[in-house]
């Protein structure tokens, strides 16, 4: 009898591997290449929104510092640096305002760091608009299905976030790091590799969004460079483990312990895609207190004036209540425009008082803004407060109730159970321009802001990511 042999089955990694490979090969579908293109255009927007701000200067800083080839593009700072350079600056950019897409339930924001790495890698390797997209949208889903394994079913949340762990810049090295070796011309074997390395280098805490601290808005840009660096290690030898996934001291167990479900991170593979579904964000600051926003907005459309307000109560998922209402005495006086982005009395105070055409922006979110007394005033009204029904729908959306006493007695209540920006309430291109415009009103003028969104989107029909990067620095 002659003994035949079989191929032991792949490893998680390597299935992963195997679908950028087969990507790069063959290419994303149209659809999902426009969405990765209006995801590149929303990511310019929020990085040069943020070109000013602290954490823009620190990371700008830093590379100069560095020195190094004019390899790629640092957004907002006039100079071309190193491939790991650029996406660091550049995935710093993309977060520091909170501004950047989310994946649901996963609670990730997997755009920045891997279009940070994306964007990097292709302008230095010379990449078409195609190939471009093909390595961002594969890095994404890979982001996204990571943060999946890290979701509890029973408790309705991320074990990443419950052990105090950032998710976004976790699994965001490992996504860039894909994007990056895709670019790069690996095949299967490599990409593997690059994947594993970067599982190593992942990190973020989020105790910055509780007490203070701008470390938070490096994160994506540190898993953006992870991934840039985890691929070029991987083309020069540097190995990951095989397991590197599921394995007894790999990445899931590591950071979600006992809760990891790894069957999450395969299923549907390459036949089911969530990147379509991942949220556009229409506010600048943390995502958990939009559907607020919305209720406040549609409080205020009814003719209710703050003045007429006696009490607010707002309700929502009992998991939330740690990043927007706790603690309390600083939610209600947040320190700084940072900080009352993560504010759940903050914003809706936000939203009644001021806004602007999309309903809350960023002049909300200036310290002075977080300094005025009239809001303050009305955000130390707010009482935020668990809601079962909220907890019946979180994480799949982040809903919210907005409940409010008037000094004449009435009541109103105002629930919220899709918030805007995702597949439930999508927003439309028009908006998604509008925003864009809103990000770059002070940096760019009518003509140049037209000139990036179109070659934005011309990603999706062959356009040079150098026409798009001329534009940005």
């Amino acid at each position: 009898m002659t003994a035949t042999s079989t191929a032991p089955p792949l490893t998680v990694v390597q299935q992963l591997a195997q679908l950028a490979h087969r990507t790069r090969q063959s290419g994303l579908t149209a659809d999902l290449r426009e969405d990765v293109a209006r995801r590149v255009l929303d990511f310019v927007g929020n990085s040069i929104a943020a070109r000013d701000e602290p954490s823009a200067r620190a990371v700008t800083a830093l590379v100069r510092e560095w020195g190094g080839p004019a390899e790629a593009t640092a957004i907002g700072t006039g100079l071309r640096v190193p491939a790991p350079a650029a996406a660091l600056v550049n995935g710093t950019l993309a977060h520091s305002l909170d501004f950047d897409d989310t994946h649901l339930p996963s609670v990730l924001h997997p755009s920045s760091s891997v279009l940070a790495a994306a964007l990097a890698v292709a302008e230095a390797r010379e990449a078409d608009g195609g190939r471009l997209l093909d390595a961002a949208g594969v890095g994404i889903e890979i982001a996204v299905r990571l943060g999946m394994g890290g979701y509890d079913r029973d408790s309705g949340n991320s074990e990443f976030f419950e052990r105090g762990q950032h998710a976004t810049s976790i699994c965001g090295a490992v996504g860039a790091a894909v994007a990056a070796a895709m670019l790069s011309g690996c095949d299967a074997e490599l990409i593997g590799h690059a994947a594993g390395i970067a599982a190593s280098m992942g990190a973020g805490l989020l105790e910055a969004n509780r007490t203070g601290g701008t470390v938070k808005r490096v994160h994506c840009g540190w898993a953006a460079h992870a991934g840039v660096v985890a691929a070029g290690l991987a083309r020069h030898g540097l190995t990951g483990p095989p397991t590197v996934v599921e394995g007894r001291f790999g990445f899931l167990h590591a950071f979600c312990g006992e809760r990891a479900n790894v069957d999450a991170v395969l299923t549907g593979l390459g036949e089911h895609w969530e990147l379509p579904g991942i949220f556009f964000k229409p506010y600048p600051c943390n995502h958990f207190t939009h559907a607020g926003i919305d209720a406040a907005l549609d409080l205020r459309g009814r003719g209710i004036t703050a003045d007429a307000i006696a009490e607010i109560e707002l309700g929502v998922p009992t998991p939330v209540l740690r990043t927007i209402a706790e603690p309390a005495a600083a939610k209600a006086r947040p320190e700084s425009g940072y900080h009352a982005a993560f504010s759940g009395p903050y914003t809706v105070a936000a939203a009644l008082l001021g806004g602007d055409g999309l309903g809350v922006g960023h002049a909300d979110f200036t310290d002075a803004a977080a300094r005025d007394e009239t809001r303050l005033r009305l955000a130390a009204r707010v009482r935020c407060v668990p809601d079962a029904h909220c907890d019946a729908i979180f994480p799949q959306q982040f809903p919210a109730v907005l409940r409010a006493l008037l000094h004449d007695g009435s009541r109103h209540e105002i629930r919220v159970d899709a918030n805007r920006g995702g597949p439930g309430n999508p927003l439309t291109s028009d908006e998604l321009a509008r925003k864009f415009r809103s990000n770059t009103l002070t940096a760019l003028d009518d003509g140049t802001a037209a000139e990036v969104t179109r070659a934005a989107l011309a990603l999706a029909h062959g356009g040079d990511p150098k026409d798009l990067m001329t534009h940005t620095g």
